[in-house]
């Protein structure tokens, strides 16, 4: 039975992780000056350790997600809530928390738990009750808490992307359009006292992205030198391991935030196209298997966790790109960072699950 789970795995979507995981490995060497140290080396191995937990992820019983779905997200909470206790400092902001010797950004963790939550939520009530406005209390709720611990942290361009994946959902799963649209307009009136509430470097850095040249050496820089960089790549690229804005420390955050960056000007506009086109895919295939499940907690996870991935991609290459300001959302997979890459593979193993699963025709409390 085990061994018949593993033969019907989806290989296609393991194979693209793995691809870009060790694309991410060579532009991780790249960064370095051409070596393993001190970031190519540890992403390789959180490969393999991730990998084979997402495998073993994949074959546990998915009503088992299911029944822990609310614990899990509480977990998740309380570790967000963990950083205004015990978190580190760090980029300006207090994001990490350090467990067994390791330090996690529990605001990436937390998208996988309200993505779980959210799925059991919607898949226990009935679709009439989707019109009732007091049924959309508590997704909101699920949506609003880590929102607002992230904002504290703060780290506006992740509680961005939680607000747009919970935002997402609740329009997959069919809430009424006219609630988004008076939440639309609610977010434009309060707009004057969001840009009040924020960081001022956070308003800087909007201001830069309207206009960089203003503070070219300050806030813009960062935005000008990808921009260099990108452009100087071409067609082809400038080639492995000579990329001169990387080479010469122009281009800042390069193994985390701005490897597209890096990437692009070494294999130019034909590998940036063959990157955005590997995540297309991996994209694709996550809202094919929330189609193809028979069971509705395992069509709203497979969403769920499609847009996870589709926000973090547009994000990180609109940042890189200039087409939004620089928020520090890295590319999953191929930036350097544990928890983005161990989330990447918590949602490879859930995705895989529900993929072994579709046929399951109903997941609740009573089945």
């Amino acid at each position: 039975m085990l061994l018949n789970k593993i033969k019907s795995l989806n290989y296609l979507i393991i194979f693209l992780f793995v691809l870009l995981s060790f694309i991410g490995a060579a532009g991780l060497y790249s960064a370095a000056d051409g070596s393993y140290n001190p970031w190519s080396s540890k992403h390789l191995i959180r490969l393999f350790i991730f990998l084979l937990m997402a495998i073993i992820l994949s074959l546990i019983n998915l009503r088992l997600i299911y029944k822990h779905a609310y614990s899990i997200f509480i977990l998740c909470l309380l570790l967000l809530f963990s950083v205004e206790l015990i978190g580190e400092f760090g980029k300006g902001a207090s994001r990490w928390v350090r467990i067994f010797g390791f330090s996690i950004q529990p605001s990436e963790i937390i998208k996988i738990g309200i993505i779980i939550s959210l799925a059991k939520y919607y898949n226990d009530i009935r679709f009439d009750n989707l019109k009732r406005i007091s049924y959309i209390l508590i997704p909101l709720t699920i949506i609003f808490f880590p929102f607002l611990l992230t904002i504290i942290q703060p780290d506006l361009g992740t509680a961005i992307s939680i607000f747009l994946l919970g935002i997402i959902i609740l329009f997959s799963v069919g809430v009424r359009l006219w609630k988004f649209i008076l939440g639309l307009f609610v977010f434009l009136v309060s707009l004057p006292v969001l840009w009040n509430f924020i960081k001022p470097y956070q308003r800087e850095r909007v201001i830069s992205f309207l206009n960089p040249e203003s503070d070219p050496l300050g806030n813009g820089y960062q935005l000008i030198q990808s921009k260099i960089a990108l452009g100087s790549g071409s067609l082809t690229g400038k080639g492995f391991l000579k990329g001169t804005q990387s080479y010469l420390e122009y281009l800042p955050e390069k193994q985390t935030d701005f490897i597209f960056t890096l990437i692009g000007e070494e294999f130019g506009f034909i590998g940036s196209i063959f990157i955005i086109s590997l995540f297309f895919i991996i994209i694709s295939i996550g809202f094919y298997i929330s189609i193809k499940s028979n069971n509705l907690f395992g069509r709203i996870l497979a969403i769920g966790i499609a847009t996870n991935m589709f926000i973090y991609v547009v994000f990180n290459i609109s940042m890189v790109t200039g087409l939004m300001p620089v928020v520090g959302i890295p590319l999953p997979l191929i930036s350097y960072g544990g928890t983005v890459m161990l989330s990447s593979f918590i949602s490879l193993g859930i995705l895989l699950n529900i993929d072994l699963n579709y046929k399951i025709k109903k997941i609740s409390k009573n089945a």
